[in-house]
């Protein structure tokens, strides 16, 4: 699957890099010295844009796999142990776009991005930039747990090597609209509830402040300039995939469904106080289906079109552990595609 040999060679074959690139970033990234930024959320992005035959792209994947592409086309995958300065000389004329996509999931840990160089005799241009932006929280279906498999029986490491969040609903929608996107999800997490009552107290919604998931802090700036039209929401797998078991701290799974409501009601109010300018778009599947559409009802009661449910149902779960295949995740894109475009403050832009 992944191609360190191929990056080898390329580390082999150095071209002066003099001029370095302005990147284009999507999602959440912390800045550190000299220019690097850390990351570990799912579906994080880098681009660069310029002219000239040659560039230099410094990475340092971790345990993580980061995926190299130029002008669209995926020139490497990257899964090897400290910083790869990867060149690529071999680039026709004229303007060219590169860009680093993360495609597996940290729950601990991050990645680092070292920056975008061109040789001499190339020019920095100004990095891509996109009217609409849209932000997707979620859980594994939003991270594209081991969307590569074919098969349910997989290992922890072929469910990590089989992860892709580039192939999931988000990054699909956001290249059909022409947006720029971050995603926030985190594998069996729920609204209040996570996969098999886990880690009681630490839900996406508790997670979700943090700039790399595995790390309490630093913590989003509330004040952050990042402003989505459009937030996607996809969380109750988790909460309700179980039976509540003794020592929870839900009575019966009537207690449960109605936490699940308050809470998911009271965090898409906390996100509009900071996002005034979003609508939501509420994945809705099929065990939790009534309580999103309830959900939507009390949110626009007091904002009259804030929250929409898009019902996903029909999926054939054919990924590692029953979960969405690629072609699920293609489905899911045309509904809330759909759904996206019904919304006039997004498709305005």
């Amino acid at each position: 699957m992944f191609l360190a040999a191929v990056a080898a060679l390329c580390l082999a074959s150095p071209v002066s890099a003099q001029t370095a690139l302005t990147p284009n970033i999507g999602g959440r990234v912390v800045a550190q010295p000299d220019g690097v930024y850390a990351f570990g959320w799912p579906g994080v992005y880098f681009e660069g844009r310029f002219t000239g035959r040659s560039v230099e792209v410094a990475i340092d994947p971790q345990l993580e796999v980061l995926a190299v592409s130029i002008d669209g086309k995926v020139r490497n995958e990257v899964a090897m142990p400290g910083v790869a300065h990867l060149t690529y000389d071999d680039l026709g004329p004229g303007e060219h776009v590169v860009r680093v996509d993360k495609l597996t999931e940290s729950q601990t840990g991050s990645a680092r991005f070292l920056g975008f160089t061109v040789g001499k005799r190339g020019q920095a241009l100004p990095p891509p930039v996109r009217a609409r932006r849209i932000e997707f929280i979620g859980d594994s279906h939003t991270v594209g747990y081991g969307v590569r498999a074919t098969k349910h029986s997989c290992t922890q490491a072929e469910i990590h090597d089989q992860t892709d969040t580039s192939l999931t609903f988000g990054p699909l929608l956001a290249r059909r609209l022409d947006a720029d996107y971050r995603i926030v999800a985190f594998s069996g997490r729920g609204v209040v509830r996570n996969y098999g009552g886990a880690a009681p107290g630490q839900t996406l919604p508790a997670l979700y402040p943090r700039m790399i998931p595995g790390e309490a802090a630093p913590v989003v700036d509330p004040a952050e300039a990042w402003r989505p039209d459009l937030i996607v929401i996809g969380l109750g797998t988790n909460d309700f995939s179980t039976p509540v078991a003794p020592g929870e701290a839900w009575a019966d799974a009537e207690a449960l469904h109605a936490d699940y409501r308050q809470a998911y009601v009271r965090f898409i109010g906390d996100l509009a106080k900071r996002q005034p300018q979003a609508r939501f778009l509420l994945i809705a599947g099929d065990s939790f289906a009534a309580d999103v559409e309830a959900v939507a009802k009390t949110v626009d009661a007091t904002t009259p079109g804030l929250a929409t449910p898009v019902r996903i149902t029909g999926m054939d779960l054919g990924a590692c552990d029953w979960h969405p295949s690629v072609a699920d995740q293609k489905m899911m894109a045309d509904r809330l595609e759909e759904a996206a475009k019904a919304v006039p403050a997004f498709s305005a832009h």
